[in-house]
């Protein structure tokens, strides 16, 4: 039988420390929630529709969105078995016992109320968009690991990043601020969506045998190893291909090629995604975020320069 947690039954409540707490935020991962917003900030200034306000917003909403969905995801993860001691990632607080399950929910659902309160300031910019974007970003952070049809679990994880932490984030930071979506928006959202997809499809591939044991349906899962890794390769081409199609369109310069720079990082995570498994994969994880980081930065440095 599968040991969900290390805690004996009669312990005394764990006792969450700042440092456990900072644990729970996954700091390494909030890149996800603020590259987006970054590209499509660089890419309204860019085309002189830039606004520092509804930026600032976009992104503290943003982070609180996927610090809330992180927070969300540790606890179902535990509840639903699929964090376990034969967790192959880093230590999660709920799982290890280093934050009582109860706390831990209700500090995901205090980051989506604080993320609804500055949401508000973004509604009274963006109008009825920005409340239809706003309801759906909550409800599906809740619904990536939570609720009665979990995406996550239904294999619906990856679709679920492209688009929120992809088409959605680069858009809706753009439309806050020029009002449009620009076309050369919609494209800037591919390749920030599909790096950002790659760091799941690491994640599934590199769990997916505790994943199947906990009934969680990921695309590793269902499809195999195989499709992970074809997966993989797909994305980090689409991102590639993006600034050519930007540039080909008259959308952006030729500093949008600034992201080629960021070809050497592909190397060593994708090495591992041909080859590992299980905890070996770790180090593609990391890999892959730091990827994200520089592309995303570059991205927005050749969307910025006209």
């Amino acid at each position: 039988m599968t040991t969900l947690v290390s805690t004996p039954p009669d312990a005394a409540p764990p006792r969450p420390t700042l440092k456990t707490w900072l644990m729970a935020v996954r700091p390494k991962t909030l890149t996800a929630g603020a590259v987006p917003v970054l590209v499509g900030t660089a890419l309204a200034y860019g085309n002189g529709v830039g606004r520092l306000l509804p930026a600032l917003a976009a992104l503290v909403g943003a982070v609180l969105i996927q610090i809330g969905t992180n927070f969300i995801n540790d606890y179902y993860d535990f509840k639903k078995g699929a964090d376990t001691e034969e967790r192959l990632g880093p230590k999660r607080v709920t799982q290890s016992g280093l934050i009582a399950p109860g706390a831990v929910l209700m500090g995901g659902l205090g980051c989506f109320a604080l993320a609804t309160l500055v949401g508000l300031y973004l509604v009274s910019v963006g109008g009825w968009p920005i409340v239809a974007i706003g309801v759906a970003s909550l409800l599906c952070g809740y619904a990536y690991t939570g609720g009665p049809f979990p995406l996550a679990y239904l294999g619906l994880g990856d679709l679920f990043v492209l688009i929120f932490f992809g088409i959605v984030a680069v858009t809706g930071t753009y439309y806050v601020q020029a009002g449009v979506v620009s076309p050369a928006a919609w494209w800037a959202s591919v390749p920030v969506g599909a790096i950002g997809t790659c760091l799941i499809v690491v994640n599934n591939q590199r769990d997916a045998s505790t994943d199947v044991k906990a009934g969680k349906r990921t695309m590793a899962v269902r499809f195999g190893q195989g499709f992970g890794r074809a997966e993989y390769v797909l994305l980090l081409v689409a991102s590639y291909v993006t600034p050519f199609v930007l540039f080909a369109r008259g959308y952006a310069s030729a500093w949008v090629f600034l992201p080629l720079l960021s070809l050497p990082l592909v190397v060593p995570p994708l090495k591992l995604m041909l080859k590992a498994e299980g905890a070996a994969l770790n180090p593609a994880l990391g890999g892959t975020a730091k990827l994200q980081m520089v592309f995303g930065l570059l991205f927005a440095v050749g969307l910025y320069l006209r």
